[in-house]
């Protein structure tokens, strides 16, 4: 077998495999972490990564072998090369956020969930690249470079944790941090085609990471299949038994189709009504219901919470991890696209936030979704609601509007409203691909659990994968990919 055939094998392990074959010594760390290195290094048109030091991954990997070899304890995790949005503080890292200003940023200490990382025996790959200061949905990023989506390099990997995204699809990670405030781990994991999961709000530790709302932030993570997912949670949210794959029959997922099944691109309708044919006929069983007043209710939330919070969270961050920056130097140094949409959330901006509304949003209204949304999965007897991820299939980088059934659709209908109210009320989330358009784009569903029932629909989504199956490997890695 040749070396390049050889990589792609192993770049194909999903991340419980690649641990397995590392622990029982059937390839070294050091050999699995040099083929995901030459195929990152061949696919650097992709712009996943911002940081990447493939001497100091195969020092790191080099130890691992040492390790077993000497006969000590080794972590869940040995060995495994673990991608990280460039959010996320790392010590021996830069962490950018995306952003110039802090380009040669170094924390003193790694984020909590870093910490888990390399406690259980994994090594940090590299640092991907974002949407910048994760303000927006596509990582287009103009400090940086845009991320560019591995089944079609002309179209978005989705942000703002493309590539985390984008690294997992293009097998140069079998696993990836990202982090979720409305949307920036399931739109990136949907347009992409991988799994992705954000846990309840609060289910893992979101210190260290460059904040936009403190209400809404949740660290999670990409992968190629839910046992990852379980491996990783099972890390950050021990439990006494096992997460095992539970039946689907008799399983009851909600639906309603006037929130999240209007105003969807044609081929994004075709392959979820397709997917969704698939679970019924294995036994899960659809129930359609309405749900009065959500609209409503993530218009005087969603928006007005995350406005108002980003500023004195980010500047608690600059100050609390010694960036040397104010606020007001981190902003002059964005880039125009993103200091243009932060300064209209600053006073007299179009998109400025009073504390009034702030309270209200807060204290009246988010308690009012929470409820509605915990009633709906009583009243429905659902395990999750199930719907489209996104609208659209991953559109072509710059493009911004479409024409859908006669309707002008933007960028946050088209991208965000479905993702919204799961991680607004602060459910789990789970996002699976359902299929591939007829030019070969991933469309996805997710499924939002009730809050705190991340274990059951984990569990659940070992069985949904299963059924929709997984994406075969972009098609287009011809070419950026090679073997040389």
């Amino acid at each position: 077998m040749s070396g390049g055939e050889e990589d792609r094998e192993l770049a194909e392990l999903h991340a419980h495999e690649a641990v397995g074959v590392i622990r029982r010594g059937d390839i070294t760390a050091e050999r699995y972490a040099a083929a995901l290195l030459h195929r990152c290094a061949a696919a650097r048109a992709l712009n996943a990564f911002i940081t990447l030091e493939p001497e100091r991954v195969l020092e790191a990997a080099r130890d691992c072998d040492h390790r077993r070899q000497a006969g000590a304890t080794l972590g869940p995790l040995h060995g495994l090369p673990v991608a990280i949005k460039d959010s996320i503080n790392t010590r021996e890292y830069p962490t950018t956020a995306g952003t110039a200003a802090l380009r040669r940023f170094r924390p003193a200490q790694d984020a909590p969930v870093v910490g888990a990382l390399r406690s259980a025996g994994a090594l940090i790959l590299g640092k991907t690249n974002l949407h910048e200061l994760s303000f927006g949905w596509t990582s287009n990023n103009q400090a940086f470079g845009a991320v560019r989506n591995p089944y079609d390099v002309a179209r978005i990997a989705g942000g703002s944790s493309g590539g985390s995204a984008a690294a997992v699809a293009a097998r140069l990670t079998a696993l990836a941090l990202a982090a979720d405030t409305e949307g920036s781990i399931r739109v990136p994991a949907a347009l992409c085609g991988v799994a992705g999961f954000r846990p309840s709000t609060g289910r893992y530790p979101n210190l260290g990471v460059v904040p936009i709302s403190p209400h809404f932030d949740q660290v999670g993570a990409h992968a190629r299949g839910v046992a990852d997912l379980v491996m990783f949670d099972e890390l950050l949210a021990p439990a006494a038994a096992a997460i095992d794959a539970r039946p689907l029959a008799g399983v009851r997922l909600a639906i309603d189709r006037d929130y999240w099944f209007t105003d969807l691109d044609p081929e994004v309708e075709r392959v979820a009504a397709e997917a969704l044919r698939r679970l019924e006929a294995c036994g899960a069983r659809l129930v359609a219901a309405p749900l009065q007043g959500l609209a409503e209710l993530i218009r005087r939330t969603s928006a007005a919470v995350q406005n108002y919070e980003f500023a004195p969270a980010v500047t608690q961050y600059l100050e609390r991890y010694r960036t040397g920056l104010s606020f007001a130097q981190l902003l002059a140094s964005a880039s125009a696209d993103v200091r243009a949409e932060i300064v209209a959330t600053l006073p007299g901006g179009r998109s400025f936030v009073p504390e009034s509304v702030y309270l209200s949003a807060r204290d009246r209204y988010l308690p009012q979704l929470r409820a509605l949304l915990s009633r709906y999965f009583v009243e429905t007897d659902a395990v999750s609601i199930v719907f489209p991820a996104t609208r659209i299939a991953a559109p072509v980088i710059g493009e911004s509007a479409w024409d859908i059934a006669g309707k002008r659709i933007g960028l946050a209908t088209a991208l965000v409203r479905s993702v919204a109210p799961g991680s607004t009320a602060g459910l789990p989330g789970l996002v699976l691909p359902a299929g591939l358009t007829r030019a070969g784009l991933p469309v996805s569903l997710e499924f939002d659990g009730p809050c705190g029932a991340d274990r059951v629909l984990l569990a659940i989504g070992l069985s949904l994968e299963k059924v929709l199956g997984w994406l075969p490997a972009p098609p287009s890695e011809a070419a950026h990919l090679t073997t040389g």
